[in-house]
């Protein structure tokens, strides 16, 4: 009301040399301005509200629009890095088959991180409006080291340990492919992010959350019944402790990178991915040359080398880790971490179709329990209040009367106020 009146006084004064005339033509024609300027108040009021309106139903839509189309980018990303991962890990238990060198696979798809830092480049070119050329990129990146850049100190002391947590993580991988299935594999390989969450409560001391704790104890109880699913048999007891052993290398690389170097860009996260690549060539050649020699993985020629087997499961790790790396750019991290778990059900599709797996209900209930976990993991950090949100706001929305009551008593324009930036919060 008092925005009205504000209103109503300016324009009863434009009418004032009209109530001069005559005193009883003055009065009739003051009743007419009255009305008129109360016409004339509610036509601009509601001018003024259909503005605001029409500009927060645009925003809306707009809005709407960018997260219906991210969520269809979530959905296609979903589905490329689960079938990226679950591809990989089949194509590499069939490679073994042929090639018998998990150290060896595991050089040869290294080495194609050295293409991060090009491709990124080109998405650069195609993208950016400000296009450098590739000197003057690398340089900008190379400033995520330090501003000395990348001297052989840097190299030594903040690139190398994370080039073998590296080769440690996907040679434990490979290596526990050749002892149990894959279903097995890629669903105790989902425990890293509950190793994650452990380390970085310990070490980078994060926010204690009780549900994660839970999490974690199912991702541990997971384990434990992987194993007596098989009746704690050397050759599966041996499979998974290498993968659990490549899950800890996996989250200890996570941890101590953000420790270290903390959080990268784009840019930043190719150039260091080329730079463990490049180191992998130079330093790590040898390694498979000693295994030949020594016949560990020895393979009588070149021509028995299955390239068509190598360069599938190379390319299926590269295509993964451009996903995982940079498809945040596109949707949602969560929906990235989800399609990462739906590889468990594929392969477990797979081997049961090609392999003589059984698939008892003490290893079904340990592959959901790890799953379980995983996702637990995935909520955010204000879920439990997000969720006591929502049940009172859907509350009050079925009881109008205690609805109103909260609006007389909180003044209604301020409750909305409030009621939108809880869902907005939600929605996040």
């Amino acid at each position: 009301m008092k925005k009205h009146s504000a209103r109503v006084a300016p324009l009863s004064a434009c009418n004032s040399p009209v109530l001069t005339l005559t005193k009883v033509e003055g009065e009739d024609r003051t009743r007419e301005n009255v009305v008129g300027s109360t016409d004339a108040q509610s036509t601009t009021a509601a001018g003024t509200e259909s503005g605001p309106s029409r500009r927060r139903l645009h925003c809306c839509i707009r809005v709407t629009a960018v997260q219906v189309r991210k969520a269809l980018w979530g959905v296609a990303m979903v589905m490329c890095v689960c079938s990226s991962w679950a591809g990989s890990t089949q194509l590499a238990k069939l490679t073994f088959k042929h090639f018998d060198a998990p150290f060896t696979l595991t050089w040869f798809a290294t080495t194609w991180n050295c293409l991060f830092f090009p491709v990124y480049y080109i998405g650069h070119l195609c993208k950016s409006p400000e296009r450098q050329t590739p000197r003057q990129r690398l340089r900008e990146c190379c400033r995520f080291f330090g501003d000395e850049g990348l001297t052989p100190k840097v190299f030594f002391t903040k690139v190398a340990p994370f080039g073998l947590l590296w080769i440690l993580t996907n040679y434990l991988y490979l290596q526990a492919l050749r002892k149990i299935n894959t279903t097995d594999v890629s669903a105790l390989f989902c425990c890293n992010k509950a190793f994650v969450f452990l380390l970085s409560w310990i070490v980078l001391r994060d926010r204690f959350m009780g549900v994660r704790i839970v999490a974690a104890i199912l991702a541990i109880a997971g384990i434990v019944m992987m194993t007596y699913a098989d009746g704690f048999h050397s050759h599966s007891v041996i499979g998974i402790t290498l993968v659990v052993a490549s899950a800890s290398m996996s989250a200890l690389y996570k941890v101590l990178f953000k420790m270290v170097l903390g959080s990268a860009k784009f840019g930043e996260a190719a150039l260091f991915l080329s730079i463990v690549g490049s180191a992998n060539v130079v330093f790590i050649s040898f390694v498979p040359v000693i295994l030949y020699f020594t016949h560990v993985e020895y393979i009588g020629s070149l021509a028995d080398i299955p390239w068509a087997y190598l360069c599938g499961v190379a390319a299926l790790l590269f295509a993964f880790n451009i996903l995982v790396n940079f498809g945040i750019a596109i949707t949602y991290p969560t929906l990235i971490s989800i399609g990462i778990v739906l590889s468990v059900p594929v392969n477990a599709m797979v081997d049961l179709y090609t392999c003589d797996i059984k698939f008892n209900t003490v290893r079904l209930i340990a592959v959901f329990i790890i799953c379980l976990g995983f996702l637990m993991l995935l909520l955010p950090e204000d879920w439990d209040q997000c969720i006591i949100r929502l049940t009172t706001r859907l509350r009050k929305r079925d009881d109008p009367a205690e609805a109103a009551a909260e609006t007389n008593a909180n003044g209604g324009l301020n409750w909305r106020g409030r009621g939108r930036t809880s869902l907005s919060t939600y929605a996040r």
